[in-house]
């Protein structure tokens, strides 16, 4: 007997938050964990690659870049813990895709409708910069949470140019097609990738982009709550047009 998605998922979660592949990256994160910040200095920190976040039946992906060394890296949950995540799970609530406005640790009652988060990377790089040969470590992780998701999967949200990027790969190497010439990044940017494969009942993927919701981008208002509702909004409009239940 097959394995559900929801096994699949958390099979795969547990070998995420295992991996080791990375050494700058192992001791990078171990060592935010030992080095707290003052405000966390009561806290046991994660320390782990971290796992997505969400249904493994979800019809929207949102993708990232990698974990923050004292959000997720602390709390051992996708966005959760620091104010980029603070921004996202609020516009996610105001559009009817979380349970609650807020996200400040696992076990805190948050839940997310038909959405599931992720990042190329796993663990917490060194000044949020993971290098060319860690992404590509890392790239398998995301490409196994796509076949998991693959079924259902309608809308991918990526957050900023790198989660662009990483996520036309993973949707290219996953069977769908990269229109040429290849889709540029900007905020509210659309692209349609169509199935070419047949290892699973064929469907398009919407790939949309957003900015990040990163303090930089927040704080000057490069993104507003408006706009990331906005993308958020069609993100769930176009998942709930093909009729799944």
């Amino acid at each position: 007997m097959s394995e559900s998605p929801t096994e699949a998922m958390v099979r795969l979660d547990a070998r995420v938050s295992r991996c080791r592949k990375c050494p700058r990256l192992v001791a990078w994160r171990e060592q935010a964990g030992r080095e707290k910040r003052a405000a966390y200095a009561d806290q046991d920190y994660w320390a782990r690659p971290v796992p997505g976040f969400g249904p493994a039946d979800a019809r929207i992906l949102v993708t990232g870049l990698a974990p923050a060394a004292h959000g997720s890296n602390r709390t051992g949950r996708m966005f959760t813990g620091d104010r980029s995540g603070d921004w996202l799970f609020a516009s996610l609530h105001r559009v009817g895709l979380a349970s609650q406005a807020e996200s400040v640790a696992i076990g805190d009652g948050l839940e997310l409708t038909d959405v599931r988060m992720a990042a190329p990377v796993r663990c917490a790089p060194p000044a949020n910069k993971p290098t060319p040969e860690e992404r590509a470590a890392c790239a398998p992780w995301l490409d196994r949470e796509l076949a998991i998701l693959a079924p259902r999967l309608r809308v991918v949200v990526a957050l900023g140019a790198i989660g662009w990027q990483a996520s036309l790969d993973a949707l290219g190497r996953a069977g769908w097609t990269v229109p040429r010439p290849r889709p540029r990044f900007a905020h509210g940017a659309e692209a349609t990738l169509g199935r070419t494969t047949r290892r699973l009942a064929g469907h398009d993927v919407v790939l949309l982009g957003c900015f990040h919701p990163s303090p930089h981008n927040t704080f000057t208002g490069r993104l507003t709550e408006p706009m990331t509702d906005a993308v958020l909004a069609r993100a769930r409009t176009i998942a709930e047009a093909d009729g799944l239940g």
